[in-house]
């Protein structure tokens, strides 16, 4: 079982920077592919970056390549979304999440209860 918490959203100006920390229950924490998801309103929910369980390989959607990175500490339970040149379009609801297995699907295992990115024009 894992229980994520994320934190560190909250309002910011297009072309700002936020960076969300997501901490980690457990011993297990560096057996689990990492990622982050979105969800704005009235749209489904959409992958938004992954990290491996060593952290050595990272995929990212399209749409943040380029802006945001994805890290982890698996010495401190803790995955990062550092977020550069934020748009309007980037507000959502940003989930943590983990799974067992390596790609961009967002079928995950665990999910955190999500933190809110607001990015105002």
């Amino acid at each position: 079982q894992v229980q994520l918490v994320e934190s560190g959203g909250g309002l910011v100006e297009a072309g700002g920077s936020l960076r969300l920390s997501c901490a980690a229950s457990g011993r297990t924490f560096s057996f689990y592919v990492m990622g982050w998801v979105r969800q704005a309103p009235g749209k489904e929910r959409e992958f938004v970056a992954v990290i491996s369980s060593s952290g050595g390989s990272t995929s990212y959607a399209d749409s943040v390549k380029g802006r945001f990175t994805i890290s982890r500490d698996n010495a401190k339970n803790t995955v990062y979304l550092q977020m550069n040149s934020l748009k309007p379009e980037d507000t959502a609801v940003y989930y943590c999440a983990a799974k067992r297995t390596w790609g961009q699907s967002i079928e995950y295992d665990y999910w955190g209860q999500g933190t809110q990115v607001t990015v105002s024009s």
